[in-house]
């Protein structure tokens, strides 16, 4: 799980980048070279936090995300594509935290002259639009030129013209490709054709102390923080920052919910497995299987999978323990086909 931060130049995607990652990556950009760092992640779970109490492991192990801070991406470029090891960069994401400048700062001049958040969303999303519209218009100019030579099959020429006709059709309507449905067959086509607008999207307002984020019209998830603020106390020893966060009455770093938020947005959920040397946090997408669920712990569990030992985490709080769980029947046993839920708690049993 893999997502690109992007956004204008000075809109602070270092900042935030560092807040994440409680790094400090410097914030100014290497003249001409495009640098890209990446650092994994934890992803805040109190329920983790409470397994943790309760098993008192030798280890904890939270999920886990990892973020790219990519360079910035300027206006315009979507004219004719964007192109080179940036858009080899992008096109290797799950998805995109696109950071949008709120801050005013006289010493760092916005590229565009002002401060405009909206106008920076419209903006960069219109780019990757654009570039996924070029794409695909210079795809389609292959399948022509190929029929017109007849050295590819038909029946395959005939279906991803249709396909990539139905592409530039949403494309040119302003509509990003997340938003239409594929069959599996068609996934498999696009899969590795790197179309930017197929990508999940959530947008960062990157606010100054004390400014509130715009109202903006979106149709993905958003989500506002001061990032420099978050960056400093992300710097802070976990005593000290306790102690910054209570003088200004800060309950939760927005931070921790943007993390939360990245994880939701490429459609993971997380199940638990439990005990006195590890409680741990595994990353599995929705609706998976017990049996795939068995694979992201090891291969050998998938491939000698038996039977999965499940109880849901509300029911193993509410009854303080396993041993209680399994007296009040709450401990079941799943087939390979069953499908996971968020906040299972499992124990596969194997035979290889």
């Amino acid at each position: 799980m893999k997502l690109g931060i992007i956004g204008l130049p000075q809109s602070g995607k270092t900042t935030i980048f560092n807040a994440v990652t409680r790094g400090n990556t410097p914030t100014t950009a290497s003249a001409g070279r495009m640098e890209v760092h990446t650092a994994v992640v934890d992803v805040p779970d109190a329920r983790v936090d409470k397994l943790s109490a309760m098993f008192k492991p030798r280890k904890t192990v939270y999920a886990k995300v990892t973020y790219a801070d990519i360079a910035g991406l300027e206006g315009g470029s979507a004219k004719s594509g964007i192109s080179g090891q940036l858009l080899n960069q992008l096109t290797q994401m799950d998805g995109f935290l696109l950071v949008v400048r709120g801050f005013a700062d006289e010493n760092v001049p916005h590229p565009a002259g002002s401060v405009d958040p909206v106008r920076d969303v419209d903006s960069m999303l219109g780019e990757l639009l654009l570039n996924d519209l070029i794409a695909v218009e210079r795809k389609l100019e292959r399948l022509t030129e190929e029929r017109k030579k007849g050295g590819t099959d038909k029946t395959i020429n005939e279906r991803q013209t249709g396909l990539f006709k139905r592409l530039q059709e949403a494309l040119n309507a302003n509509t990003p490709l997340r938003k239409l449905e594929f069959n599996p067959e068609e996934s498999r086509e696009l899969a590795s054709f790197g179309l930017l607008t197929r990508k999940p999207i959530l947008t960062v307002f990157n606010m100054g102390e004390g400014e509130t984020a715009p109202q903006a019209e979106l149709d993905h998830p958003s989500v506002a923080l001061m990032g420099k603020l978050e960056m400093e106390i992300a710097q802070l020893g976990p005593e000290d920052a306790g102690v910054f966060m209570k003088e200004y009455g800060i309950e939760e770093l927005s931070l921790s919910r943007m993390i939360r938020l990245s994880y939701d947005l490429l459609r993971q959920q997380s199940f638990f497995t439990v005990g006195e040397d590890e409680v741990r946090a595994w990353a599995t997408p929705r609706l998976a299987t017990a049996v795939e669920a068995a694979g992201e712990i090891h291969t050998d569990l998938q491939r000698g999978f038996v039977r999965a030992e499940v109880v849901a985490y509300d029911d193993l709080i509410a009854l303080g323990g396993m041993n209680e769980a399994k007296a009040r029947g709450k401990l079941r046993l799943e087939g390979k086909d069953y499908q996971v839920k968020d906040g299972d708690i499992m124990h596969i049993r194997f035979n290889i």
